[in-house]
């Protein structure tokens, strides 16, 4: 048993030993610096060769100012919403630190500082790594800084180290980016939207910034940003920071900030490009955006400069041939995207985002969401069919010689034999571009013809949910597809973006080898490389045969079917059309063994950016993927694949079995094509009511055509034809009772996959 004197020597040893160290800890520490904080540096982008492709970084955005060129109702804006006893607190809270100390231990995040001088000090650290020693170091400072400095001096501080988002450090940066004035002539209506923003310009910004979190649509930003700019005038008025009248006449209207502009080097394609390598670098690293747009990053991208200029030239040349809006109302707004990916290895060579962000275009359309794909849907609807075959087949895969009605106005079948009904308890038909009498076809000449009925009929017999599984096996993100799995589901109303949609294809391309999507290849900060830009891994999505067989069947689209036009390649080559009701997007996916690439084209509404329909666009009755789509693909591919042998494609060996559609007559006659058919390839319109979706049938034990293969799916609703059984499903993107689809900058199109990929 120690003695007290014992105990008492070692408490004392112990609190002296832990003064000391305080003491030590706060004399080793400095006061931050507001100016050295502001020497922001350059990111520079190099192409896949290592050249140099463009610098730019946020130090002509930022200049520090004196508080008295800070207008009194900024600083009670963030003072009343950050910190309100920032006038009477020692610039610490011991509370805060606990908790932030506590949740590390619990292997969480250590969690901001809780009061604006602790912020200021957070804010001058280039580093935010997440360690006992930097938040220790934090707390010292924070407390020099409380008795070193005025509050004057640290409300300065804090307002020019700030990030305010759009690349704007500090006050009077924000307030020439957001309202194009200098601090001090902000209002205070104003300065409650700059305070808000502070909470996070991801999600307080209106403009959106859907591209690094889907939830960061413009929509949900504004109307987060309404309530916290609202909420702030209300505590500045309650603290008696601002007067009644002065109250009322800043909350009359919401101050609506400027739209984006283009940064330094920001032009043409360079800025899609580095903005696709910066939303690459923020999910695959711990780097915040804050300290990104703080400069001195280093940024390798897969991006090779000689396909970026054909590809944009191919754009601008069908655009220029094809498209002319001073002589055609319905020529304007017309929009492009179009990514290429390498098979086998994931690298995005190319892309085409807009027309720039000096014309004030700030939407990535190589890597958005919201343009339906239409038919170029249907290659994942057979590879299903020969992966999990039919309800009827036992799970042995089904052949592309299978035959299915092709005609016009037909009721889909269930797998119980009943048939699918609109919301009004009507018969549900499904329709096809033309009325052509195709009678039954195999699944190959309606690939070939983009007859919709055989595949919405065959995507309810092998089950939605295989069709989906299969897509997202290929490379397209949950996110991006429609969640009503209703026979529409078949011909292609989800949304991918076009590097995902050239990615998907790139796994047939590589016969069922999938590689994620990448534009960067390393990143460096200070000399030093950081982690988490290995490149992704090959992964199999499915067997060779299967993906050997849908491309044979997409050579044969090019050779004899609806993209034809592409045949002018001059070389082996798979591809895929799709066009969406009401001629609202038109594609053309195709690809070689060497690569895979993708173009969209469609109208947007600049005020609500809605989709608006291209009949009469061109001039022509309507758009086609096999259209323009389709030529912008071939001079663009002429140019990447010069020089370049002609690998051909693997043959294709016989696959599954001949599982006709239930009613096909025995033997089934043939079709003839003649010439003067025109090859139909949109999907079609949906009825104007929405099919009910069926009860659910047993779930099914087996899908796969290969016994040894890698696991059954999604078997869970395996045989219910593809919707959950007791809800009613609702208007897709491609029916016609006149709902416009929006086109949101959801991030599912982003093709990291949300945040990460």
């Amino acid at each position: 048993m120690p003695s007290w004197k014992l105990v008492t020597g070692l408490f004392i040893g112990f609190m002296g030993g832990l003064v000391a160290m305080i003491g030590v800890g706060y004399a080793l520490v400095s006061i931050p610096s507001e100016n050295v904080a502001a020497q922001s540096q350059n990111n520079v982008y190099y192409w896949a060769d290592g050249k140099q492709m463009v610098a730019t970084g946020t130090g002509v955005n930022r200049q520090n100012v004196t508080i008295d060129q800070i207008p009194e109702a900024m600083q009670w804006a963030v003072i009343s919403a950050e910190n309100k006893s920032f006038y009477d607190d020692k610039g610490v809270d011991p509370m805060g630190i606990a908790r932030a100390l506590a949740n590390m231990a619990r292997g969480g995040q250590t969690q901001g500082g809780s009061t604006i001088t602790q912020q200021y000090v957070k804010n001058t650290y280039l580093s935010q790594d997440q360690t006992l020693t930097r938040k220790f170091k934090e707390m010292f400072i924070s407390i020099k800084v409380g008795t070193k400095l005025t509050k004057q001096q640290i409300l300065q501080g804090y307002l020019n180290t700030s990030y305010f988002g759009r690349g704007a450090y500090g006050i009077q940066a924000a307030a020439q980016t957001y309202y194009g004035v200098d601090a001090v002539k902000l209002k205070p209506s104003q300065c409650a939207f700059l305070a808000a923003l502070l909470k996070g310009p991801t999600y307080y910004d209106p403009a959106g910034n859907a591209d690094l979190d889907a939830s960061a649509d413009a929509k949900s930003n504004e109307r987060r940003s309404k309530a916290r700019w609202g909420w702030i005038l209300g505590e500045m008025h309650k603290d008696r920071r601002i007067t009644d009248a002065e109250y009322q006449e800043a909350i009359k209207q919401y101050p609506m900030p400027q739209g984006r502009k283009a940064t330094k080097g920001m032009t043409g394609q360079i800025s899609y490009l580095a903005d696709t390598a910066k939303k690459y670098v923020l999910a695959h690293s711990d780097v915040t955006e804050a300290q990104f747009d703080q400069g001195g990053y280093q940024i390798y991208t897969t991006f090779q400069k000689s396909n970026v200029e054909a590809l944009t030239a191919s754009v601008k040349k069908i655009e220029k041939e094809k498209i002319d809006p001073k002589k055609r109302d319905l020529d304007k707004f017309v929009q492009f995207g179009a990514a290429s990916v390498v098979p086998n290895d994931g690298a995005i060579v190319a892309l085409y985002g807009g027309a720039g962000y000096e014309n004030g275009h700030f939407t990535n359309n190589a890597d958005t969401s919201g343009v339906p794909v239409g038919s170029t849907w249907k290659p994942f609807v057979l590879a299903a069919a020969m992966e999990y075959g039919t309800y009827k087949t036992d799970g042995v895969g089904v052949s592309p010689l299978s035959k299915y009605n092709g005609d016009d106005h037909l009721k889909v079948r269930k797998p119980d034999g009943s048939f699918f009904l609109n919301k009004d308890n009507s018969t549900f038909f499904q329709k096809n571009e033309s009325p052509h009498p195709w009678g039954y076809i195999t699944l190959r000449k309606a690939m070939e013809q983009s007859v919709n009925t055989p595949f919405v009929q065959l995507g309810v017999d092998v089950g939605m949910t295989h069709v989906r599984d299969t897509a997202k096996a290929a490379g397209i993100l949950d996110q991006s597809m429609a969640k009503d799995l209703n026979p529409s589901f078949a011909i292609g109303t989800s949304t991918p973006s076009a590097i995902r949609m050239a990615d998907a294809y790139a796994t047939f391309a590589a016969s069922g080898k999938h590689v994620d999507p990448y534009s960067v290849t390393k990143v460096k900060k200070d000399g030093r490389e950081l982690d988490g830009f290995a490149k992704p891994k090959v992964s199999r999505a499915f067997e060779e045969a299967i993906a050997d067989n849908v491309t044979d069947t997409l050579e044969n689209v090019i050779q004899n079917g609806t993209g034809k036009n592409a045949k002018a390649l001059g070389r082996t080559a798979a591809g895929k059309t799709g066009t969406t009701d009401s001629n609202k997007s038109a594609w053309f996916v195709g690809y070689t063994r060497q690569l895979a690439t993708s173009v969209a084209m469609f109208r947007e509404n600049p005020k609500d950016h809605k989709l608006l329909s291209m009949n009469g666009t061109a001039g022509v009755a309507s758009i086609h993927g096999g259209d323009i789509p389709a030529s912008v693909w071939t001079e663009y591919m002429k140019v990447a694949l010069k020089g370049k042998s002609d690998l051909g494609f693997p043959d294709a060996e016989k696959i599954g079995e001949v599982a006709d559609e239930a009613g096909a007559p025995s033997p089934t006659p043939s079709v003839t094509i003649t010439p003067s058919e025109t090859p139909s390839e949109t999907p079609s319109e949906t009825p104007s009511q929405t099919p009910v979706t069926p009860s659910p049938t047993p779930t099914e034990t087996c899908r796969r055509f290969f016994c040894g293969g890698n696991g059954g799916g999604n078997g869970g609703n395996g045989g219910n034809g593809g919707v959950d059984g007791g809800t009613t499903l609702e208007p897709s993107p491609t029916d016609t009772t006149g709902q416009d689809p929006t086109r949101g900058n959801v991030n599912g199109g982003n093709f990291f996959g949300g945040q990460t990929g």
